[in-house]
């Protein structure tokens, strides 16, 4: 049996850490199948590269740990954890331009953040305050 792959994603706040090993494909994030993952449409949202990578996916078990930021940055750091092993555990190019065709963001990370807020405009991230009256 080959060793286990580590991998990582991240989205905004939300850190995703994956473990993937040789098995009968099942998928657990933070030890809730997939299957049960709810809302409906982060639970899809983390399907896709399951469904993409359909000749490896029934042959490996992931589990999947995400904590920080929101229901939907934390279904697209699944998601790209979840892509970059699957590429490193086939090691197919074809598998991996397949899912860069399909979208960028399920093996490259999207670096942008949220706008640190500024000092004395009340809560808002733009440092120069909106006048109401032009």
């Amino acid at each position: 049996m080959s060793k286990p792959i580590n991998t990582s994603g991240k989205r905004k706040k939300a850190i995703a850490r994956a473990v993937l090993k040789a098995g009968t494909g099942i998928v657990k994030v933070n030890n809730i199948l997939i299957d049960n993952y709810e809302p409906m449409l982060a639970r899809m949202k983390i399907m896709e590269p399951l469904t993409l990578a359909d000749t490896y996916a029934p042959k490996v078990d992931i589990n999947v740990i995400v904590s920080g930021g929101g229901i939907f940055s934390q279904a697209e750091a699944v998601r790209l954890t979840i892509a970059r092993a699957l590429v490193e555990f086939s090691k197919d190019k074809k598998l991996e331009k397949e899912f860069l065709e399909y979208d960028r963001h399920m093996l490259v990370a999207d670096v942008r953040q949220r706008e640190d807020r500024k000092p004395n405009s009340a809560g808002k991230a733009r440092s120069k305050v909106q006048k109401s009256y032009r």
